[in-house]
């Protein structure tokens, strides 16, 4: 899987804001992660070139891919190995580390 990697950390793409979630709308395609053209897109601030039809094609599919968390997306940089995940509440979606679980002594 293309990731984009610089000074020792990965673009996550995740989707901030009410309605649909960007990864977890999609979730069996983990790739909407990471994929190097659609961060370039958002880093160009061209969210609307972000289609479904363009996310077909750099997947190889022809699935639906929810695309309505578009407009929320931004690019969080974690070092290389951070183990995270995504959570969802009515589309709006955080990322979580490891380091932000509470540990109990």
């Amino acid at each position: 899987m293309e990731k984009v990697i610089r000074d020792g950390k990965v673009a996550v793409l995740v989707s901030h804001g009410s309605g649909a979630g960007w990864y977890s709308w999609n979730g069996k395609h983990q790739e909407l992660l990471f994929h190097p053209k659609i961060v370039e897109l958002v880093e160009q601030n061209k969210h609307s070139e972000i289609t479904e039809q363009l996310c077909q094609e750099l997947l190889g599919t022809d699935e639906y891919i929810c695309v309505l968390g578009v407009d929320g997306l931004l690019i969080h940089w974690l070092p290389i190995g951070t183990a995270f995940e995504i959570e969802e509440y009515h589309g709006d979606e955080s990322l979580r580390t490891i380091a932000d679980l509470v540990l109990v002594a």
